[in-house]
């Protein structure tokens, strides 16, 4: 029986040691199709290259062996969702195959509270549920470039297996964060934490013209520290969080209780003016 294919990106670039242990965690799994930026995307979000081309080379492909699924290795020069997006549309059809799973990262630091709508690692696996397939993203609490991964391997396995076999709702992606120790307590299902980042960017001159430029930065604040069901007090307690997300960002109560006001039908709009 053949292996599923499972679609992986980061936003850590292909030469990162995340996705190198993402790949070597899944091969046993299935066959991996891996495109990946040609270098650091951190922050990217959902962002597409609109106003350049976008291009790839094959850095490596080996055939299935002893169990472990066929890789193909991918390195692109747009985002995480442009690779996503190539893969879907080019790379995989020439296999004669679509994947399965779109699964991201694994991140070097937390993508947890606010951080998913900045994460390029998010952004490949929401592109995954765009496109129809269950995503999944995973992140380390540790921006090292040397990270330890070695204790995210099984809990990865448990739960790229048990999406593959039980799926996930349309338009659902999983995000997947893994606090910084050398063994976790557990794993728990959280809802997203409220938090702000404050204090964003810092000026600086240059030593000359004085002509100010600006780093971006930032404190995280939580805005809400006590609250038991979240996925910052999960990862605080050394728990494995794993936050459900979905595409539709529709807020279903204002929608059935806010009034809009009613249009001004003989105000003059802007040209009439």
């Amino acid at each position: 029986m053949s292996k599923p294919l499972i679609l992986i990106s980061n936003d850590d670039g292909y030469q990162a040691g995340g996705i190198r242990a993402l790949i070597e965690a899944l091969r046993p799994v299935a066959d991996l199709l891996v495109v990946a930026p040609d270098g650091g995307r951190s922050g990217f979000g959902c962002a597409i290259t609109s106003v350049s081309p976008i291009y790839n080379h094959l850095v490596c492909s080996e055939t299935a062996d002893d169990g472990r699924g066929s890789l193909e290795l991918y390195a692109c020069s747009g985002s995480p969702v442009d690779c996503v997006k190539l893969a879907f549309n080019i790379l995989a059809p020439r296999l004669g195959r679509r994947p399965d799973l779109v699964v991201s990262g694994i991140n070097h630091g937390d993508n947890s509270s606010v951080n998913t709508f900045y994460s390029g690692t998010m952004g490949a696996a929401f592109e995954g549920a765009h496109q129809g397939v269950p995503g999944i993203g995973f992140s380390l609490c540790d921006h090292h470039s040397r990270a330890d991964f070695t204790p995210c391997i099984a809990p990865i396995q448990q739960i790229v297996r048990k999406v593959l076999a039980e799926g996930l709702p349309p338009f659902t992606t999983l995000n997947v964060n893994f606090p910084l120790a050398k063994a976790f307590k557990g794993i728990r299902m959280c809802r997203m934490a409220r938090s702000r980042w404050t204090e964003e960017l810092v000026e600086q001159h240059r030593p000359v013209t004085r002509t100010p430029y600006y780093w971006l930065t930032g404190t995280p604040v939580e805005l809400e520290p006590d609250a038991p069901d979240t996925d910052r007090r999960a990862l605080a307690d050394g728990y494995i969080a794993i936050t459900p997300q979905t595409l539709d960002v529709t807020h279903y109560g204002l929608l059935d209780t806010w009034t809009p006001p009613a249009l001004d039908t003989d105000t003059p709009t802007t040209e009439e003016a």
